[in-house]
């Protein structure tokens, strides 16, 4: 009988060589710093590609010869897009690279800063609600309520940085685009394509909801609960790409349309199907290295600025 005792005790008692699993505690300010960083640092490295996806959606589809091999035809875009960016340096400079990237960040740092802080504090407190338990459905509503906020705080600057990449030369700085657009066009021109903007939700959400998903089931193989290796930041980069690659592309850049359904109808007229999908080449290449490099920056900034504590039972 004492052996059993002393059996149960050991079990109880935690081995100081043992890793003990903690959780991150994560302050309400720090998810929009994090978030502001995040944004940041994607929209610098991918900029090129973004000015390239938003041109090639605004001339239309290239479309590939019939009678080219099924595979010749699938990699042609991506072989043509190294082609494009160097036709643009030659004739714009290293400066056609990060048109409008000036008021992109302007919007996608404090974009990404409202999104993450909202996420991350909505989630907190909708699990609240959910007897303290995070599920996807928690996952879920927390990303549509951020990507609601976020779209409606900052689409007028996304109209002034698209405006300035489609239109070069002709507006001094963001500011003058600005005012030109509240000119010509009045207060509600800054809100042009909102509609399509709120369709782009769902986007987000299934990202956050697939990029949950992933991570929680990579850090229960960890016996910290958490990443500290470089393999494990490895795992979250990967996690972030796979979520975005099954997301689909937004139809940003179309400017001259006037609503959702009109765009829908002139978009299948001119372009057919392929039309839809103007663009997505270069949405792949931008934006699932842009999300990746986004939440690992995030995780990153979480990781080394929060604290920890231990992970309840």
């Amino acid at each position: 009988m004492t052996a059993a005792v002393t059996q149960q005790a050991a079990t109880r008692t935690p081995n100081k060589h043992m890793p003990v699993a903690v959780e991150r505690h994560v302050e309400p300010w720090l998810h929009f710093v994090a978030g502001g960083v995040g944004g940041m640092a994607g929209a610098i490295i991918t900029s090129p590609l973004d000015v390239l996806r938003t041109r090639q959606q605004l001339s239309g589809v290239r479309r590939s010869a019939d009678n080219q091999p099924v595979l010749r035809r699938l990699a042609q875009p991506f072989m043509q897009t190294g082609q494009v960016l160097k036709q643009l340096y030659v004739r714009e400079g290293i400066k056609g690279w990060f048109a409008g990237l000036g008021p992109a960040l302007a919007g996608i740092i404090p974009a990404r800063a409202i999104q993450f802080f909202a996420y991350g504090n909505g989630k907190r407190i909708l699990a609240q609600y959910n007897n303290g338990k995070e599920t996807a459905l928690v996952h879920l509503a927390a990303a549509c309520i951020a990507g609601v906020a976020t779209t409606t705080a900052t689409n007028p600057i996304w109209m002034v940085k698209t405006r300035m990449q489609l239109q070069p030369g002709q507006y001094k700085n963001s500011l003058e685009c600005f005012l030109g657009i509240v000119r010509n066009e009045g207060w509600l021109g800054l809100y042009k394509g909102t509609s399509a903007a709120y369709l782009g939700v769902s986007e987000s959400a299934i990202q956050w909801v697939v990029y949950e998903q992933i991570k929680k089931t990579l850090n229960d193989r960890k016996p910290n609960g958490g990443a500290k290796t470089l393999y494990d930041w490895f795992e979250y980069f990967g996690a972030a790409a796979s979520a975005k690659l099954g997301c689909p592309p937004d139809a940003q850049g179309k400017v001259k349309y006037t609503g959702l359904v009109n765009s829908a109808r002139i978009i299948f007229a001119e372009e057919g199907m392929r039309g839809f999908y103007g663009g997505l080449t270069t949405h792949l290449l931008r934006t699932v290295p842009n999300a990746a490099i986004m939440f690992l920056s995030y995780e990153l900034v979480v990781h080394y600025f929060g604290s920890t504590r231990p992970r309840k039972a």
